[in-house]
């Protein structure tokens, strides 16, 4: 009888440790589950060269949101780019997202511009304006090899 009551103990003890791990994975890591008070957004981008799933979205310079995922639309050739907001967030469906880099060769992030418009974007639309990244090794060859005429 004690034998089975200290097997049971152990293993109770091997449970709540795990379950005490996923949830310091999840939450620490800002992971998270998908919650009631977020929305997601997706805007396409010509490159995503720099971004990382996990990065920040802003607005006004203020950190709003997360990268979800970055995949490739294999029939446009385009970086598709799914951003989560808090929902009391109302993004114009006329803004504008940009790729941009935190200080000189920082980490790259997604920079909304509102737009006028009186209509906000819905859960899972797509933000139409983009701007990628501004590749500077491509500016530098450019001007190079080049001497900067097209």
């Amino acid at each position: 009888m004690r034998k089975l009551y200290l097997e049971f103990s152990v293993g109770l003890f091997v449970v709540l440790g795990l379950a005490a791990l996923f949830y310091m994975a999840v939450n620490i890591g800002g992971g998270g589950m998908a919650s009631s008070d977020e929305q997601t957004l997706v805007a396409r981008f010509d490159s995503a060269s720099g971004l990382k799933s996990g990065g920040f979205v802003e607005i006004s310079g203020v950190r709003v949101g997360k990268i979800t995922s970055i995949t490739l639309d294999a029939e446009a050739f385009e970086a598709v780019v799914s951003l989560r907001l808090p929902k009391g967030i109302e993004i114009p469906d006329d803004s504008i997202a940009s790729i941009r880099t935190a200080g000189i060769i920082g980490d790259r992030f997604v920079k909304i511009t509102p737009g006028g418009s009186d209509l906000p974007l819905e859960e899972g639309e797509e933000i139409i304006e983009t701007e990628s990244a501004i590749s500077i090794e491509e500016l530098i060859s450019k001007y190079m090899f080049e001497g900067g005429s097209e």
